[in-house]
C-alpha cells in the first residue's frame, strides 16, 4: 500500500478526534473516533486483504475504551486508553525479548530484513519508547485540560513517535541483512 495512503488511514480518525473534539466536545469525538477506526481498519482490509497488527489492537482498545468513556460519561478511560495500549506493546516486547521470540521482527520482516543484533536493539528502544508514551501521556492528561491532551495527541505523540522511528534509521542501515544483487558475479 502506498505510504501516503498508509499515514492517511493511521493519522485520519486521530484527525477526526481533534476535530470533533474542537467543535462539539469530547463525548461525540471519542463516537467519531470510534467510527473513523473501525472505519480506517475497514478500507486498510479492503485494500490489503489483512489488518496489520499494532493498528487492530490499538483499534481494539479504542472502540472499547471509547465505548467506556461514552456508557459512563467519563472521558478518563478514553485518555487511559494511549496508557494500556503503550505499555501493552512494552510488555509484549519486552516478554519476547525474555523469551528469546522477537515480536517485532514477527511483524516487520516484511518490510525489511535484519540481523539478529539489529532486530534485538531495535525492539529494547521501541520497548522502552512505548514506555516513554505512555509515562507522557499519564503526565499530560494528569496535569492539563482535555483540550489540551487531545491536541497533544495528534501534535505531539504523532511527530514523536514519527521523529522516535526516523532516528532508527541509522540502526536499521548498520544492520540490514544485503540481498544478492542477483547477478552471479
Amino acid at each position: 500500500m502506498n505510504q501516503w495512503i498508509r499515514l492517511a488511514l493511521e493519522t485520519g480518525p486521530l484527525v477526526v478526534f481533534f476535530v470533533g473534539n474542537t467543535k462539539f466536545g469530547i463525548m461525540p469525538a471519542t463516537g467519531a473516533f470510534m467510527v473513523a477506526t473501525v472505519v480506517s481498519l475497514g478500507i486498510n482490509y479492503a485494500m490489503e486483504r489483512r489488518l496489520p497488527v499494532m493498528p487492530l489492537v490499538a483499534g481494539a482498545f479504542i472502540v472499547v475504551f471509547g465505548a467506556l468513556t461514552l456508557v459512563f460519561e467519563d472521558s478518563t478511560f478514553i485518555k487511559l486508553k494511549p496508557t494500556v495500549v503503550n505499555l501493552l506493546f512494552a510488555g509484549a516486547l519486552f516478554t519476547g525479548l525474555a523469551l528469546r521470540r522477537n515480536l517485532l521482527k514477527i511483524v516487520f520482516q516484511t518490510a525489511f530484513q535484519l540481523d539478529d543484533e539489529g532486530w534485538r536493539v531495535l525492539t529494547w528502544r521501541w520497548a522502552f519508547f512505548f514506555v516513554f508514551l505512555a509515562l507522557v501521556n499519564e503526565a499530560v492528561w494528569r496535569t492539563q485540560s482535555t483540550d489540551f491532551w487531545v491536541s497533544f495527541k495528534l501534535f505531539g505523540i504523532m511527530p514523536l513517535t514519527m521523529v522516535f522511528g526516523i532516528c532508527q534509521v541509522p540502526l536499521i542501515l548498520r544492520h540490514q541483512i544485503k540481498e544478492p544483487d542477483g547477478s552471479g558475479t
